[in-house]
């Protein structure tokens, strides 16, 4: 892994992703709207920014070019497919073994084995009411750009994130195959650990072709399910909580 890309580099999770990639010694790339390329000024002479629509097939196309691994935020924004058609200019255009990475929340199922409370269920429908009513969010689309990601034979992770906080890092976050498994009952992770697990994805095989949902290590319920006393695991390749134990490893 030398070179990479960050399809949505402005944003915070995107900016967190870029630091680490670099801390790591990569070449970057970073993709954002030409309105947004303000807010990296404080890495632009370290990176290579390439402004324009995540969902622009030529931008895409410009961006992953050479590119050993492509972390790429699914953004549901607007109502003209803006997921779908950013997750389907990646895997069209990523070069051929690519690793590819891209986040979302746990609304997403990969196998129909997740099981979400009628709070969640709730506020989903309210929330993808509500963006298509304003115009301006279509989590079905990001639905749909992971239905694309799931379907393709690319060297894939989907990463799919719980509640957002800021503040210090507390290390890998702890994942499981399913949204109701206990370790995971917290549902919060630290914005910069999301970042950290999306970048750390890029050289973890194992996790090619998984879908991890993720909590932070240091969250109560990884906490309570450690089983052993100790802190969680210190890696990905340990892999996810145990479904006999739920102990995070």
């Amino acid at each position: 892994m030398q070179r990479v890309c960050v399809i949505g580099a402005s944003g915070k999770l995107g900016q967190y992703m870029v630091r680490h990639a670099l801390d790591l010694g990569y070449e970057v790339v970073g993709v954002c709207r030409e309105r947004s390329v303000g807010k990296l000024a404080a890495l632009a002479d370290r990176i290579t920014i390439v402004p324009g629509a995540t969902n622009d097939r030529e931008v895409i196309q410009k961006a992953v070019a050479g590119c050993d691994g492509v972390l790429t935020v699914l953004v549901p924004w607007g109502v003209r497919q803006y997921s779908s058609g950013t997750a389907q200019a990646v895997l069209d255009h990523a070069d051929p073994g690519a690793r590819l990475v891209f986040s979302c929340g746990w609304h997403i199922t990969r196998d129909g084995k997740d099981t979400y409370s009628w709070k969640f269920r709730a506020a989903l429908r309210v929330a993808a009411w509500l963006g298509r009513l304003v115009r301006a969010v279509e989590i079905d689309d990001q639905v749909e750009a992971c239905r694309r990601i799931f379907a393709s034979d690319r060297r894939w992770t989907v990463v799919r994130g719980s509640d957002l906080e800021e503040g210090e890092s507390q290390g890998l976050p702890v994942w499981s195959h399913h949204v109701d498994d206990p370790v995971l009952a917290s549902n919060l992770t630290r914005r910069v650990d999301f970042a950290l697990f999306m970048v750390a994805a890029l050289t973890d095989d194992t996790l090619v072709h998984e879908a991890p949902a993720i909590v932070g290590r240091l969250s109560p319920s990884a906490l309570a399910h450690a089983g052993d006393g100790r802190s969680p695991g210190a890696g990905l390749a340990d892999g996810p909580a145990s479904p006999r134990t739920r102990r995070p490893r």
